[in-house]
């Protein structure tokens, strides 16, 4: 394929074709401290840089389920936007972008909490408040919900529902901020200074959606503290992985007919996947080239609508693979001798 702006469509509508334009792993033997998580491929460097190489591998339900063409740069730079957006009310980890697919950051300890935000009462996993609630639970995250809420309704206000981070190949736990604080995970100075940090992110980030005809449902974020022991934004920011946005103009009229929100983020295949299978039963069935097609347009529109920017497709005449290996050796020489 030489095509400059390279575009799955109906001449590449082969599982085959698809990998070919997907970044599945990103290790480098170059480098050094390899780690491979769901979605980022990692390098802890000696002196105190992380790389961070975003995949096209898709996760959900704690497994990686396929690759999405462009889904790895869709994120890298969605999250870019974001921590531009957002440095001035909170420091952030990033040093650099030598490659569209790579984050330099630097190293911190993070913290063992991850802070998720709501509007709205919904989603599709154990950790989200809408099957907690349709299974008759009106307690949530130390939060007492009323009876008669539907499915996709806007909160009476923005909550907080952290969880404890998951190890690799685990799965995140719902805590309450006074467990957080009784387990000595956070003192209550910090986790104050986190649901600050949290809800302020979350606010910018609803009003920049907004602009956009978007509406920013919830979102996750992860803290850790650098060297000098402040609370650093790390990890990604409103990207598709981490955020559900819906198109607002459409929002009141789909949940008065009871249809889903028209939705711009990973919800699509979860919703695919829990049509289909219980996904923390049974075996997740392999998901169509079309549908994989389908769920990197809406990525690549998400990007399109948040930024305002135009969404530049690598060209398809070299792995993507390739590009992101050359441009850490011009990064990194002294490791690629």
């Amino acid at each position: 394929m030489t095509n400059s702006n390279a575009k799955p469509g109906n001449d590449t509508n082969s599982m085959e074709q698809l990998k070919a334009l997907c970044l599945t792993e990103a290790n480098f033997s170059e480098l050094p401290n390899f780690q491979e998580g769901k979605v980022r491929d990692s390098y802890d460097l000696p002196d105190g840089r992380r790389i961070m190489i975003t995949t096209d591998r898709q996760s959900a339900f704690d497994r990686v389920l396929a690759a999405v063409p462009f889904k790895g740069q869709v994120l890298n730079q969605t999250a870019r936007f974001w921590f531009d957006q957002t440095a001035d009310i909170c420091p952030n980890h990033v040093l650099d972008y030598p490659d569209p697919n790579v984050i330099v950051a630097r190293k911190l300890s993070m913290v063992p909490v991850e802070m998720v935000v709501r509007d709205y009462i919904t989603g599709s996993t154990e950790t989200s408040i809408w099957p907690m609630y349709k299974r008759g639970e009106r307690t949530l995250y130390g939060i007492r919900f009323p009876d008669g809420l539907v499915k996709n309704q806007k909160l009476p206000e923005t909550i907080l529902t952290p969880t404890t981070k998951a190890e690799q190949g685990g799965h995140d736990v719902p805590i309450t901020p006074e467990d957080i604080v009784a387990r000595g995970l956070l003192s209550q100075d910090m986790w104050d200074e986190l649901a600050r940090l949290s809800l302020a992110i979350f606010a910018r980030g609803r009003e920049v959606a907004a602009r956009n005809g978007l509406i920013l449902v919830d979102t996750k974020y992860e803290f850790g503290l650098d060297s000098e022991g402040r609370i650093t934004l790390a990890d990604e920011v409103h990207t598709p992985d981490s955020s559900r946005y819906w198109h607002a103009r459409s929002y009141a009229e789909r949940l008065a007919s009871g249809f889903e929100p028209e939705s711009l983020d990973k919800e699509f295949l979860r919703l695919w996947i829990v049509a289909r299978c219980d996904p923390y039963k049974d075996p997740i069935p392999e998901v169509p080239p079309e549908t994989l097609i389908e769920f990197s347009e809406k990525y690549i529109a998400l990007y399109e609508m948040v930024t305002g920017q135009h969404f530049e497709r690598p060209s398809g005449d070299r792995p993507v693979r390739d590009r992101v290996r050359d441009n850490l050796a011009k990064a990194f020489p002294e490791y690629f001798l």
